[in-house]
């Protein structure tokens, strides 16, 4: 009897930690971030809203111009810095060492500059009595100015040496607030690493793609209304400040930053935002659907969109099926399949799966 408790015991025990090491190996992979567009009406993009994410107008990657191990490291997420701050210094071994080497090198140049300098005095003075040549003189007077040359050159490297001691401290560049840090004390970095990102900004701004059939309409200084997904009872407006003049080939579209021109400290960098578009005052003449043609596909069954659904507590690309009509300047008409106002995927349909939970971007 109590055999048959111990095998049960040890059956129990078993399953216990065989459940729990599936439970660690079953890690949620990250959400897969998916642009998207409002399906609007054929003629009526008078009025148009995209996703974008908010931002300090200036965002530095702090990094430091020597390679070494990190000694001092006084940064955190959410520290408030000031200008010339340290932040954090490396070891500066190797810099150290190179300085050392190079007062040395100055040392014995300057030792070698006054031993010239002494023989030409003694040249000089046998030449003007006639007891020395033309040519020793000559030579002495150019083993002097090399002298001077070699020290010169000593000191400027005393100079750059100092210089590299000096890329061993980081200093804060702006005021501003730490939003991102990417290295630890005792860790060795690269010149170039980056080991934190500073929000040195005053203004808050809006980063998001716009599509080829829309750029065009949009203007330097254009005024639109801004809503942060996570601030919903607030609208706020923006002015854009930046177009660039080439695509995206990561998005296939064109990056537009938008300055927000009454700011809430609410809105934090990372949020998510939509941006409306007021392009005219027309009126679609026709009552027809119309879609990005890089928003639709075409598998065996036909041709298709993925349909944003936010239903439930989570985001979920549908697989729809629609049918198209003509293609038009603003993309594909849709006859049937979807209804205005719903969201679509614009990007990555390669990649979306039927079901997929995403995160709008």
């Amino acid at each position: 009897m109590k055999h048959n408790r111990l095998i049960i015991g040890l059956f129990l025990i078993t399953i216990f930690f065989m459940s729990c090491a599936k439970d660690k190996k079953e890690e949620k992979p990250p959400l897969r971030p998916v642009a998207y567009q409002e399906v609007s009406l054929l003629g009526g993009e008078a009025t148009r809203t995209f996703s974008g994410t908010a931002n300090t107008d200036k965002v530095i990657n702090l990094s430091f111009r020597n390679t070494g191990i990190i000694t001092e490291f006084n940064l955190k997420i959410g520290q408030s810095i000031k200008k010339g701050q340290l932040l954090a210094k490396l070891d500066n071994v190797q810099s150290r060492l190179n300085y050392e080497n190079s007062l040395s090198s100055l040392n014995s140049a300057e030792s070698q500059m006054n031993t010239a300098k002494l023989s030409l005095n003694r040249v000089r003075s046998l030449y003007e009595k006639g007891s020395t040549s033309l040519s020793d003189y000559e030579a002495a007077k150019n083993s002097h100015r090399t002298a001077i040359a070699t020290h010169e050159s000593a000191k400027r490297t005393v100079s750059i040496q100092q210089e590299q001691i000096r890329y061993g401290y980081l200093y804060a560049p702006e005021d501003g607030v730490i939003a991102q840090v990417n290295a630890e004390i005792d860790e060795n970095v690269s010149t170039g690493q980056n080991i934190a990102v500073l929000n040195a900004g005053t203004d808050m701004e809006i980063a998001l793609g716009i599509p080829e059939n829309v750029i065009n309409q949009v203007k330097q200084d254009m005024t639109v209304a801004i809503h942060i997904s996570s601030l919903q009872d607030e609208t706020f407006s923006g002015k854009i400040t930046e177009i660039s003049p080439s695509i995206d080939q990561n998005t296939s579209t064109y990056p537009v930053r938008v300055k927000i021109t009454n700011p809430s400290q609410d809105i934090k960098s990372g949020m998510a935002a939509n941006v409306t578009f007021q392009f005219g005052k027309q009126q679609p003449t026709v009552k027809t659907l119309v879609v990005p043609a890089k928003s639709v596909g075409e598998d065996a069954s036909g041709n298709f969109v993925f349909l944003i659904d936010e239903s439930g507590d989570k985001t979920i690309a549908k697989k729809q099926p629609i049918t198209i009509g003509k293609l038009t300047s603003e993309g594909f008409a849709v006859t049937n399949g979807l209804s205005a106002g719903q969201k679509i995927a614009i990007a990555g349909l390669q990649t979306l799966l039927d079901g997929q939970e995403v995160k709008l971007q």
